[in-house]
């Protein structure tokens, strides 16, 4: 089979080690099938999708909705090199999933305002499955209702004109939704469980996601939310999109344990 793509943009090596571990669980893949780039650590340069079954964009401490003057350089370099990558993915309806940062990314790349209207602490919420949710064959595998955990400081408040809302929460309209056939993008982390989160809490404590006193509190609410497992959409996205074939050939050096990926 064709590899599939992660793009990680989290600068830090713990959570990004733990949030591609966590990729790896729910997508059912190893490290062969599903190859890891930081984008944060070097341009992406040129992706041959020909070379890949799918794509999959990570978490992070960027916002999209920053105010451009407060971006660092490697934040505007990573949203530029999203951008070009959306540029050849969304036309060729090519298989795409981006979670919690890749709402952002994707929903502005198609038109959507991206905001701080409708920010989610860190923490667990119950998401809901719109009809055309529970009829898709990715979001679809998940309950019609069920909880995952969140943190994020922008959202949106309705999808691009042209996308399908699949999920929303009470307290953010829009938790998931597509465009065309094949490109996803959640609010809520698909991959994360309560030991990840965890994780994250202890990296980023002084991000502004919540108060660092309440950090050990933040925790002992998500294992005690109920949130027990991850709902099965990556794994649903990656059976959708196996695609057979070889590798579909190196063009060029890579960043990090990528293939398929020429260095800009």
């Amino acid at each position: 089979m064709k590899p599939f793509l992660f793009l990680g943009v989290r600068p830090e090596d713990t959570p990004a080690d733990d949030e591609y571990a966590a990729m790896l669980r729910c997508t059912g893949l190893d490290e062969s099938t599903l190859r890891r780039v930081r984008l944060e650590a070097a341009p992406l340069g040129e992706v041959d999708l020909d070379a890949w079954s799918g794509i999959v964009l990570g978490g992070g401490p960027f916002c999209v909705s920053d105010p451009e003057d407060g971006k660092s350089a490697v934040q505007r370099r990573v949203e530029a090199d999203l951008a070009r990558l959306l540029d050849a993915v969304v036309p060729a309806d090519f298989p795409f999933f981006g979670a919690c940062y890749g709402i952002g990314t994707l929903g502005r790349h198609q038109g959507a305002v991206v905001d701080r209207a409708h920010p989610e602490p860190v923490g667990a919420v119950t998401v809901e499955l719109t009809a055309a949710g529970r009829a898709d064959p990715v979001m679809g595998a998940a309950p019609a209702r069920f909880g995952a955990f969140v943190g994020h400081k922008e959202g949106l408040s309705a999808p691009p004109p042209h996308a399908v809302l699949l999920a929303t929460s009470a307290t953010a309209p829009v938790q998931a939704f597509r465009v065309g056939r094949h490109v996803y993008a959640t609010q809520f982390h698909p991959e994360l469980d309560a030991d990840g989160l965890e994780t994250r809490v202890e990296a980023y404590r002084y991000d502004g996601y919540f108060d660092p006193e309440e950090a050990t509190e933040v925790v002992a609410a998500a294992r005690t939310s109920g949130v027990r497992t991850v709902p099965a959409v990556l794994r649903a996205f990656v059976e959708r999109h196996v695609h057979p074939g070889t590798d579909g050939g190196r063009r060029g050096p890579v960043p990090r344990d990528g293939s398929g990926v020429s260095q800009g």
